[in-house]
């Protein structure tokens, strides 16, 4: 295949910010009586703020105005923006920096593909705010993962068409949105053990320097 470009997500391939989610989660979800563990946890991964909100409101025993709902997913977000200072470049998945470092020197375009709207302070509080030659992120699409929006935002941001560009996802919905977008995919951590869809399976993000 010619690969052109990497379009990465953020959480779960870049860094690991998993612990911060779901610790606000919870705190969230402990203040209003609703049942949240794990298990729970998992189903939403790759998924916008207020879709994991509904998965979460699944549990709740009474019904949630919109209005609520959007106060809801804002003390969330509040709790997690918080635990954000928190974040440092040690952090960072093994094999990621050096990853972003080889296909720099390669030549290759890279990017980064995240529904998170806390994609740019993420960045910043690892290391990496100018590491990438674009970035698309929750703050400028319409529709989540699976929906390929932001991946194709991203190959737009790149002038890479879509044929070409390899994702890096850890999560089914963006393995899915990856697919719909036309894209190879390459899936690493969660995905990486049960995905049945994508290109590539894989144990470390590093690994990903073998196939371009």
């Amino acid at each position: 295949m010619t690969i052109k470009a990497v379009i990465f997500d953020l959480d779960g391939v870049i860094v690991s910010t998993d612990q911060y989610h779901y610790q606000a989660w919870k705190k969230m979800s402990d203040e209003e009586g609703i049942k949240f563990n794990e298990t729970i946890n998992n189903r939403l991964r790759g998924v916008s703020r207020m879709e994991s909100l509904e998965i979460i409101l699944e549990k709740a025993e009474r019904t949630y105005t919109p209005e609520e709902k959007i106060a809801l997913a804002e003390r969330k977000n509040t709790y997690y923006r918080e635990s954000l200072s928190e974040v440092k470049p040690d952090d960072m998945l093994p094999g990621a920096k050096h990853t972003i470092d080889e296909l720099k020197k390669r030549g290759v375009k890279i990017a980064i593909g995240s529904s998170s709207k806390n994609t740019p302070t993420i960045l910043k509080q690892i290391g990496l705010a100018d590491a990438f030659d674009a970035v698309a992120d929750g703050n400028d699409i319409t529709h989540s993962k699976p929906d390929p929006e932001v991946f194709l935002l991203a190959a737009e941001r790149l002038g890479v068409p879509p044929e070409e560009c390899l994702v890096v996802e850890d999560a089914e919905a963006g393995v899915q949105a990856a697919i719909a977008g036309g894209m190879n995919v390459a899936a690493v951590g969660d995905a990486g053990l049960h995905s049945q869809d994508a290109d590539y399976r894989l144990e470390r993000v590093d690994e990903i320097l073998d196939l371009i």
